[in-house]
C-alpha cells in the first residue's frame, strides 16, 4: 500500500493553526481514553500506535512516519482516543484542533484533498490488518507484512523494496506475536533461501515465494 503524506509544502497550514512540539523517543503522546481535542502531523521522527487491553497486552495498529497524521478521533464530536500513542524515536509535532485548521481548508483544495486520503488510507490499513489477524497463521502474517511493508520505499522508515529495518522483538510487537514465534518462522524462511537475517535486519530474497504462502488466503 502506497503512504500518503501531508507534502511539505501543505506544512504551513498546520503551523498556523497550531504549535510545534517535541517529544522524546519512549513518551506518551496520548493515552487510550484522553478526551480526543488535537490533531497531529509529524515533521521528524516516527510514532507507535497501540491498542493496550485491560490486561495489559498491546497491540501495534501502526508505526507512523514523517509527513503523516494520527489522532484521528479527533473528527468526531466530544470523542475519546481508541488507542495510546508513544514516540519511537525524537519526534517532532505539530499539533492543532479542528477548529483552527478547518479555515484552511477552504484557502487549500489540495489540503482537503490530501486529508481524505489520509482518512481513506488509515481505514484501508486497518481493514487490512484486520483481515491478516483474523485469518492469516504465523507464517502468513510475517510474509504479509514484510511484502506489504516493503511494497515501496519509505526513507522516513528507513524501509526499501528488500530491506525492513526491524528487529525480531520490533516485527512481534507489530504483528501480535510472540516474539520466540516470529524467530522461529524468520529462521525457517532464512532456510527456504527467501530472506537473509542481519542485526536488526530482514532482507527479501525471493519475493515470490513469500507472495505464494498468501494468494490463496
Amino acid at each position: 500500500m502506497v503512504s500518503i503524506k501531508v507534502p511539505e509544502s501543505l506544512y504551513s497550514y498546520f503551523e498556523q493553526a497550531g504549535s510545534s512540539i517535541s517529544i522524546h523517543s519512549g513518551e506518551h503522546i496520548y493515552m487510550q481514553g484522553d478526551h480526543a481535542n488535537r490533531l497531529y502531523l509529524i515533521t521528524k521522527g516516527r510514532v507507535r500506535v497501540y491498542y493496550l487491553s485491560k490486561e495489559g497486552e498491546e497491540l501495534t495498529l501502526e508505526i507512523v512516519e514523517k509527513g503523516r497524521i494520527f489522532g484521528e478521533s479527533s473528527f468526531l464530536y466530544q470523542a475519546t482516543r481508541q488507542t495510546t500513542v508513544d514516540a519511537v524515536n525524537e519526534v517532532e509535532l505539530v499539533s492543532c484542533t479542528l477548529e483552527h485548521l478547518f479555515p484552511f481548508l477552504s484557502q487549500s483544495q489540495e489540503l482537503t484533498v490530501t486529508l481524505f486520503q489520509l482518512l481513506s488510507n488509515t481505514c484501508s490499513h486497518l481493514s487490512h490488518q484486520l483481515k491478516r489477524s483474523t485469518f492469516y497463521n504465523r507464517y502468513e502474517k510475517v510474509a504479509s507484512f514484510l511484502l506489504d511493508e516493503t511494497a515501496y520505499p519509505n526513507k522516513d522508515k528507513g524501509i526499501s523494496e528488500k530491506c525492513i529495518p526491524y528487529s525480531h522483538e520490533e516485527l512481534a510487537v507489530c504483528l501480535g506475536l510472540n516474539r520466540v514465534t516470529v524467530t522461529k518462522v524468520l529462521n525457517d524462511f532464512k532456510q527456504k533461501g527467501w530472506i537473509d537475517l542481519q542485526y536488526k535486519k530482514i532482507i527479501i530474497t525471493n519475493r515470490a515465494a513469500l507472495g505464494e504462502l498468501i494468494t490463496s488466503v
